[in-house]
């Protein structure tokens, strides 16, 4: 007899409806979840500065939007002829300065505008080794493919943790102080740092985001290391590379946190847009046929039905 345990999962208000607007950042988690949203066609800005994987990176990143100031030529380099920001994810980086730099602060711009008006904001956090920079002495969110020899790598105390996280929610008090925060650590296994050395990280990010949470009332944790460690305990659940969760496991992930975290309400629209998805992903046999016209008329009946009781949805 198969034996599963269930996680119970905090639950608090406001719950996520189609009036909500969520902000994600974090690591690569961020993109799964995030491509559940913008399938269902919620509202949501996802990783305005590309994936950021450890704590005082993201703390980096809110401090900076809350000081609303931007990038200058002094915030970065080139290196094998293109230009990077430490503070950012290599995505943005450009063969010409003016370019990063324009990227750069208008990413900012968009981010605290969208912070501004969020309801939910979901801080994922991937691992707790970060790298410093030796010639600046500064904790960097991405090495650009720098020679190793010019970093330290340090695994961060929980401690140093808490105290990043801290300043990230000093730093929201500024620019939105309604937002309700979720913390949740990615599932995704770090092994280049080391089969123990992630264990060790992912257990430093709980610690530290357990402190935070006991400590304030509207600061929230959903568990997805748990649910794919213990849920999922099956390498069936993994991709290819037996490091990240599959799309099964995806969206099991996403169910959990659907059920935990969104209105009632909200459920009807979510399997409505969820057929009419899958209807505009139809490829007909006959495009010319009349069956595929009637298919297309009912089809955009439905939207137009849907689009009157929640008219910001765009198909």
């Amino acid at each position: 007899m198969e034996f599963r345990t269930k996680i119970p999962i905090q639950q608090a208000e406001p719950k996520i409806d189609y009036e909500s607007k969520l902000f994600l950042i974090g690591s690569c988690f961020v993109e799964n979840i995030g491509k559940k949203l913008d399938f269902y066609k919620l509202q949501n800005l996802q990783n305005p500065f590309g994936i950021l994987f450890h704590p005082l990176a993201i703390a980096r990143f809110f401090h900076k939007l809350n000081e609303d100031t931007l990038y200058t030529e002094k915030d970065i380099f080139q290196h094998q002829e293109r230009w990077h920001c430490f503070y950012a994810h290599s995505s943005l980086s450009d063969p010409e300065a003016e370019v990063l730099l324009k990227n750069l602060n208008s990413a900012l711009k968009n981010a605290r505008k969208f912070l501004q008006q969020s309801s939910h904001l979901v801080i994922t956090l991937g691992t707790a080794w970060s790298y410093f920079y030796l010639e600046r002495e500064q904790s960097v969110a991405n090495c650009h493919k720098i020679p190793q020899k010019s970093f330290r790598k340090e695994l961060q105390s929980t401690e140093e943790i808490q105290r990043a996280l801290n300043e990230i929610l000093k730093d929201l008090t500024q620019i939105n102080s309604d937002v309700e925060v979720i913390f949740t650590v990615s599932p995704v296994r770090h092994i280049k740092d080391g089969f123990i050395e992630n264990q060790r990280s992912k257990a430093h990010l709980i610690s530290a985001v357990h402190s935070i949470c006991e400590k304030n009332d509207n600061i929230h944790y959903f568990p997805s290391y748990e649910l794919m460690m213990d849920e999922l305990r099956d390498y069936r659940f993994y991709a290819e590379d037996m490091l990240h969760p599959s799309q099964t496991a995806i969206d099991y992930i996403w169910n959990r946190f659907k059920e935990a975290w969104f209105s009632e309400d909200s459920f009807a629209i979510l399997n409505e847009v969820e057929n009419i998805q899958k209807g505009l992903s139809h490829r007909p046999f006959n495009p010319n046929s009349e069956a595929h016209s009637r298919f297309s008329d009912k089809l955009k009946s439905q939207i137009s039905a849907l689009q009157k009781r929640v008219p910001r949805l765009d198909f």
